[in-house]
């Protein structure tokens, strides 16, 4: 996986999902496992704790992905069949609740990455690789690298980022990272960053079970609302399909706030 540039978050996820399929038949051997012994695992383990159909498609990948590699095994790889994912709807946050939420903390490091994330729908990966050369104030760009898809893409710098940025930089001053943890040289934790977001919903009440996605979600959403063309915000979000970014009209309320509910003539 490594030599096909998966990502250490993929090679993780598909290690441990391929561990328990294959410790589910530990007692056979790997070339004796067939399609019907997915199925049985499918049954009996997956169904049975009751695990998200996201999690099925994980182990779907990593069998897949196993078998193809293994050879003179009876697994049939194509006949492998993937569960029904459930279309759900992206969560999104109000321009009101971001901006109690982005204003919740004096810290300028700790607002500064929040406002980052919601102000270029960064994924929280992206935020935590930025290097204080991808903020490309003549040019008002902020340059994400290698994401999602091995993928470089750009935003544009907000303004008013721009000036948190210099604020933040002035007073912490990293070395490689643009955010750094506590020593000097190292990015900045995902859990520290987790517990930031937490700290601020927080200090401004808010109980939904907001996540950082959240504000990538509410990002683009907002984006469509003000009108800006899907294509666009596919582009924006480093996204390959339009498709990913449809479901954000679904949950875009200018265009239902247009539509006079037939009650209001009763």
């Amino acid at each position: 996986m490594r030599s096909k540039r998966y990502s250490e978050s993929t090679i993780s996820t598909y290690s441990e999902a391929l561990k328990s399929f294959l410790f589910f038949y530990r007692e056979k051997p790997v070339v004796e496992i067939n399609n019907e012994d997915v199925i049985i695992y499918n049954n009996g383990y997956i169904l049975k704790n009751k695990l998200s159909a996201s999690y099925q498609n994980q182990i779907v990948n990593a069998i897949k992905l196993f078998f193809k590699t293994v050879r003179g095994t009876k697994i049939e790889v194509d006949k492998i069949h993937r569960p029904k994912r459930a279309k759900l709807l992206p969560n999104v946050l109000s321009k009101e609740e971001v901006k109690l939420i982005l204003n919740a903390h004096s810290n300028i490091k700790h607002k500064t990455m929040l406002s980052l994330i919601y102000s270029c729908g960064l994924r929280r990966s992206e935020l935590l690789n930025l290097k204080p050369a991808d903020i490309d104030s003549k040019r008002g760009i902020v340059i994400i690298r290698q994401s999602k898809g091995k993928k470089d893409r750009i935003a544009p710098l907000s303004p008013k980022i721009l000036e948190m940025l210099r604020e933040y930089y002035m007073g912490y001053k990293p070395k490689t990272w643009l955010f750094e943890g506590v020593n000097p040289g190292e990015p900045y934790s995902e859990k520290s960053l987790q517990s930031v977001l937490k700290q601020a919903l927080q200090k401004v009440s808010i109980t939904k079970p907001v996540s950082l996605h959240w504000l990538r979600h509410s990002f683009a959403t907002h984006l469509l609302e003000s009108g800006t063309d899907l294509r666009y915000i596919q582009e924006l979000l480093g996204h390959n399909s339009s498709k990913t970014n449809e479901i954000y009209t679904h949950v875009s309320t200018k265009s239902l706030q247009q539509i006079k509910s037939p009650f209001d003539d009763l």
